[in-house]
């Protein structure tokens, strides 16, 4: 392992409509990582629609994705200033960019963002392109960010569950400290079915704070069709895309109703997760915007049977988790150290990844 600390920043969008995650860290790619600043930039409804438009119908790509990058720029900009950082102070920006096709299947995972303007744009080295390597290697190219779970949990009892709660919802269970005893595999849609459904009825984004779900019926028919998704029977490790599941079953349903069933989806689809850990966690921990959503929480705590304890309760950022994620998987791709293994991504040994764009 490396003896050098370096100072990286990670950004992270995802398959999440919501905007830009940015953190900075100092970390030696292994066991000691440290957070120093981080911020969280929403992006504007124009924008919102053109990605989204993107995603849907693959129109205005080149647009699309140099407006993303400018953004993520400025959110390096923005970061810097949080830290009381220059761009000299940063050895590495991590890079995920914005999902927008993931099909590991078909051997395709594609991430916007141009990671050569970024390093240009700032003046620091950008690694992107996390997850090619892993899907040309057999993985599912996700999720990446159980390496850095591990090492947020160590000393806490085992086994312990990190469940991310973004546009899809994905676990990692956590069976000792070794990088050999991790299990992770996404479960089924988070929070991007629901927040859909909330923004064509409303407007809105989201349901703020479940309240919409809070005030519906469960439909147990529409419920049942959604959970024939076939993906659910799969053993992990397992991947998806925001857009593979349909949600129609629940199409002329109130809009409280509808919240509440697709609410109920999320919560099933982990609940059943659980059937393919090893043993039964001790500990749950939420990280991601879902965390916010009490509903969900209270629901998701009931069907596990276990209390189910948000990021902050563990003394975590609960937004800044995946950008830190990136900006230590950074860390790292530049010394050639794994990012995903055969337990998180079905790869078939430990695999490296990333693409280095230099100034």
């Amino acid at each position: 392992m490396s003896e050098k600390m370096f100072t990286a920043l990670g950004l992270m969008s995802g398959t999440s409509m919501d905007g830009i995650d940015a953190a900075i860290v100092r970390t030696d790619g292994g066991e000691t990582v440290e957070p120093i600043a981080f911020q969280s930039f929403a992006y504007p409804e124009d924008f919102r629609e053109r990605l989204r438009r993107l995603i849907d119908t693959g129109e205005g790509r080149d647009e699309v994705e140099r407006d993303l990058t400018e953004r993520h720029a400025e959110a390096v900009t923005f970061c810097l200033k949080a830290g009381a950082l220059l761009a000299n102070d940063l050895d590495l920006i991590g890079f995920h960019g914005h999902t927008i096709d993931h099909a590991p299947a078909e051997g395709r995972t594609v991430q916007i963002g141009d990671g050569q303007y970024l390093a240009s744009r700032i003046g620091v080295p950008v690694i992107n392109d996390f997850r090619t390597n892993d899907v040309a290697q057999g993985g599912e190219g996700a999720p990446f960010a159980p390496a850095y779970h591990r090492i947020l949990t160590v000393g806490m009892p085992r086994p312990t569950v990190v469940l991310n709660l973004g546009g899809v919802g994905n676990v990692t269970w956590i069976g000792g400290d070794g990088e050999g005893a991790l299990l992770a595999f996404d479960t089924g849609p988070g929070n991007a079915l629901i927040d859909d459904w909330v923004l064509a009825a409303t407007g809105e984004p989201y349901d703020d704070d479940g309240n919409l779900a809070a005030m519906g019926t469960v439909d147990r028919t529409a419920l049942a069709a959604l959970l024939a998704h076939p993906y659910f029977q799969l053993p992990p490790p397992k991947s998806l895309d925001r857009n593979d599941f349909d949600p129609s079953p629940v199409n002329g349903l109130s809009l409280e109703d509808g919240a509440a069933t697709l609410g109920a989806f999320t919560v099933e689809t982990i609940a059943r997760a659980t059937a393919f850990f090893p043993a039964p966690a001790l500990r749950w921990i939420v990280c991601g915007g879902g965390r916010k959503n009490s509903w969900l929480i209270e629901e998701l705590s009931r069907a596990l049977g276990v209390d189910v304890d948000s990021a902050e309760e563990v003394g975590w950022n609960g937004d800044a988790v995946e950008a830190e994620a990136f900006a230590f998987l950074a860390v790292r791709s530049h010394l050639g150290l794994p990012l995903s293994y055969p337990g998180t991504t079905k790869v078939p040994a430990p695999a490296t990844g990333g693409v280095r764009h230099d100034p």
